[in-house]
């Protein structure tokens, strides 16, 4: 969840440290800190809470701004151990002041450590778990510091990335992983180590991924890799993909915003190579190359387990629907904390599972993915990052390709992850008849349906579609901006759908807890009367996903009917020329309709832009609500 950047080489350190930092803010975080290394000094610490702005004013005040150091590590904390302050803020420090740790992850067996150093007469200075490995390195003697920085690892418990840096040894940073990320940026006459390779765009051309239980020593001119007993190991580095203007807004206020708004160009990268569809023919074809030697087990299942965190559970929650409604294979799906949590005899190796994360890091989906491996459960990844912990761990699935998402709330990964699931359902639909079975089933219902044309032909020119619909979607986001103004200063909202779109209120209603602080719930349109209409009044507004090709149509507009008899204002999504929506809903945002199972894809744009554009009429940090990290990486 921290983030951690570190540089080595002839430049001066400080503007490539505090650029790195802010790129990597994305990942959330309440503190920032710094420390610089220099032959013949003591080590510099300069760190201060709050957002990065507040250290940049605190190293103008004390006339730091042209600090000449070639070598440093920098630090964005997430509060776990100790509240948001300047004192807890990393690098922490060993009692001579010259070991110097910045740190992501949890120490779990922080205070057991820290009363035994006590009592070898270590003294503490702060509340964290980190401060520890700063006091632990200093009891280990030696002039080595990679040597003492691996002489401690088996003494921690938990999941850390660290950087350390030492005055006795100035010209190296050593780094260290397991369990929370720690990339490598290769340059000629400077290296790079970072969370993520975000920091290191446009500076090197390759980057490493360290694995966990590998350390690095990096200095101006190598970069070492070691396991932690210190045998060295080949370096294996692969190009860095991304630019500088994949990372950069674009044009647009908000990082968010410009992902909403590539949504139609993330989508069609998702399926590009993967999804054919030849018009003369009417056949089509979905391949993707990441589960191509696994396509029987995955379509021979017995049972599905989808396991996510937050808005990719929502994107799981989807995929049920779609992988017993395409493929008929029994799904459930999980959220990673609470798999790890319940009890597993209901998970055999008969199973086939799914992780599904953006970053890839997720740490709850990660134990979760151990767990059903351990269980003999066969686990597919289903990421956006390359050679991520858990696309590591899986071996097989598909990565999203949706490019890097910086904004903390998800949103093209979201759709991104949908797509995903839809091909691989597709797939293994195809494969063991599920497909051909829907198509005869449709043909006798739908004789004359567009001239003899298969359900599944005209599935898949629905999918090729997607891009443009939603496009037309973004084309009118001004509607949504307006609506936005009318409901900016209301508390609670009410998000409801069925069936597929049920999961698309659950993902409109956390949209709007995460960036605009307003108090919002996803329900099942069904439930509404089991207790949420005890809170309908003309003060809470309620967003109705209201598709008039949804089975339940009538159902949905009955329980409209008995939020409006009860003096609600209601907002309805529903499908272009259903004039009857209408007749209930106060405000309508019309969406072009499509086959029902990819009506989520659309449904969801005008709900990520209605969260937006109040989070900024009410003043919030869009791209950086508080409390939230992008990348969670602790329990």
């Amino acid at each position: 969840m921290c983030g951690i950047v570190g540089y080595i080489g002839s430049k001066t350190a400080l503007p490539i440290l505090l650029e790195g930092l802010k790129r990597l803010e994305y990942r959330g975080y309440d503190s920032a800190g710094l420390a610089f290394s220099q032959p013949g000094q003591e080590l510099l610490i300069c760190k201060r809470a709050g957002k990065i702005v507040e250290l940049e004013k605190y190293l103008q005040q004390q006339g730091l701004t042209e600090v000449q150091s070639t070598a440093g590590i920098g630090h964005t904390r997430w509060a776990t151990h100790g509240e948001p302050t300047d004192i807890n803020a990393h690098p922490h420090l060993d009692c001579l002041g010259k070991i110097a740790v910045v740190h992501n992850g949890i120490i779990e067996n922080y205070r057991i450590l820290k009363e035994w150093l006590v009592k070898q007469g270590h003294v503490f200075k702060s509340d964290t778990d980190t401060e520890v490995v700063a006091h632990l390195i200093e009891e280990m003697k030696g002039s080595d510091l990679l040597e003492r920085v691996l002489s401690i690892v088996e003494k921690l418990e938990g999941t850390y990335g660290l950087l350390i840096v030492s005055s006795e040894n100035p010209g190296e940073i050593i780094a260290v992983r397991n369990g929370s990320p720690v990339s490598l940026g290769y340059g000629d006459g400077e290296n790079y180590v970072a969370s993520d390779s975000l920091p290191f765009v446009g500076m090197v051309t390759k980057v490493q991924h360290l694995m966990d239980g590998q350390a690095a020593r990096l200095t101006p001119e190598s970069v070492e890799i070691f396991d932690f007993k210190k045998q060295q190991l080949a370096a294996v580095p692969e190009e860095l993909t991304l630019s500088l203007e994949q990372i950069a807004k674009g044009g647009y206020d908000h990082f968010m915003l410009k992902e909403i708004f590539e949504q139609p160009r993330s989508i069609a990268d998702t399926m590009a190579g993967r999804v054919y569809f030849h018009e003369n023919s009417g056949q089509y074809d979905v391949n993707l190359g990441g589960i191509a030697d696994y396509q029987e087990l995955l379509s021979g299942a017995s049972n599905i387990i989808i396991t996510a965190c937050g808005t990719s559970w929502h994107a799981g929650r989807i995929g049920e629907i779609l992988f017993e409604h395409l493929a008929r294979i029994p799904t459930e799906v999980k959220y990673a904390s609470e798999l790890i949590s319940l009890d597993h005899s209901a998970i055999t190796p008969g199973s086939v599972a799914m992780a599904i994360t953006q970053s890839g890091e997720t740490k709850d989906t990660d134990e979760a993915i151990k767990l059903l491996q351990k269980r003999g459960v066969s686990v597919f990844g289903i990421c956006n990052v390359v050679g991520s912990t858990i696309a590591r761990r899986c071996g097989k699935g598909v990565y999203t390709h949706a490019g890097p998402e910086i904004g903390v709330a998800s949103t093209k990964a979201f759709t991104a992850q949908v797509i995903t699931l839809v091909m691989m359902s597709l797939i293994a639909g195809k494969i063991n008849g599920s497909l051909v079975r829907r198509d005869i089933e449709w043909a006798k219902i739908h004789p004359n349906f567009e001239e003899g044309q298969s359900w599944s032909q005209y599935f898949l020119k629905e999918l090729a579609n997607i891009p443009g619909k939603i496009q037309q979607i973004l084309d009118r986001a001004e509607e949504i901006k307006k609506l936005a103004e009318i409901f900016s200063a209301r508390r609670n909202f009410l998000f409801l759908g069925r069936g597929i779109n049920y999961p698309v209120a659950l993902e409109g209603a956390l949209k709007l807890k995460e960036i605009s602080y307003v108090h919002a719930e996803g329900y099942p349109a069904g439930e509404m009367k089991h207790g949420p209409i005890a809170l309908i009044d003309e003060d809470m507004p309620s967003l109705v996903i209201l598709p008039n090709n949804d089975h339940a149509y009538q159902l949905i507009y009955g329980n409209i009917k008995e939020i409006k008899s009860r003096k609600g204002v209601v907002i309805a999504i529903a499908l272009e020329g259903d004039e009857s929506a209408r007749e209930v809903a106060d405000y309508i945002f019309y969406v072009p309709p499509t086959s029902y199972l990819l009506l989520p894809l659309l449904t969801v744009i005008p709900l990520q832009l209605l969260a937006y554009y109040i989070a900024v009429k009410r003043g919030c940090e869009v791209d950086q609500p508080r409390n939230l990290a992008k990348a969670v990486t602790v329990h």
